[in-house]
């Protein structure tokens, strides 16, 4: 029920995250997005909690919250001029965390929306752990970094929720 929104705001959220980290937005402007964004998928989070009725119900609400906690990390650490490495450590325990839903969708789906869902998965998944990299790690390419987040929210946000929430898919 919220795949179309939930992919808008990733979308909204990454594509800026990633011009912010080509140096074209100054620090303290992205930390608007990323904090209504983590406002957005926290409600997502209760409300899909809330209408939970067996354990397995929360595995939604769980991810979802994994996206939210990372998007207020980043202004959080906007805020206060924080290293990033605690987020990059969140992000590679997020990036193992993930990873495995890309099996799940595949295994539960049954159709090109489900295959496109698990790619979904995987590149975010792939995300989290190029911050870690660069991050906790203080190796890999921020160049590679904004990119991929960039390319990222558009591709497995922005325009999917778009088709999304004008019946075009899901």
């Amino acid at each position: 029920m919220f795949l179309g929104l939930s992919l808008l705001v990733v979308g909204v959220v990454l594509c800026l995250n990633g011009v912010w980290q080509m140096g074209r937005i100054e620090d303290r402007e992205i930390i608007l997005i990323n904090a209504v964004a983590a406002l957005v998928f926290f409600a997502v989070v209760l409300l899909i909690a809330l209408a939970a009725r067996q354990p397995a119900d929360l595995l939604d609400a769980g991810m979802t919250l994994l996206f939210g906690t990372t998007y207020l990390w980043v202004a959080y650490n906007r805020i206060f001029a924080s290293s990033g490495a605690g987020l990059g450590w969140f992000s590679g325990f997020v990036a193992l965390t993930a990873a495995p839903m890309v099996l799940r969708v595949l295994a539960q789906g049954d159709g090109l929306f489900d295959v496109w869902l698990a790619a979904c998965w995987a590149a975010w998944s792939g995300l989290w752990f190029l911050y870690f990299l660069n991050l906790a790690l203080r190796r890999g390419s921020p160049r590679l970094t904004a990119a991929a987040t960039l390319l990222c929210g558009i591709f497995t946000g922005w325009l999917p929720g778009l088709a999304v929430l004008h019946g075009l898919a899901g």
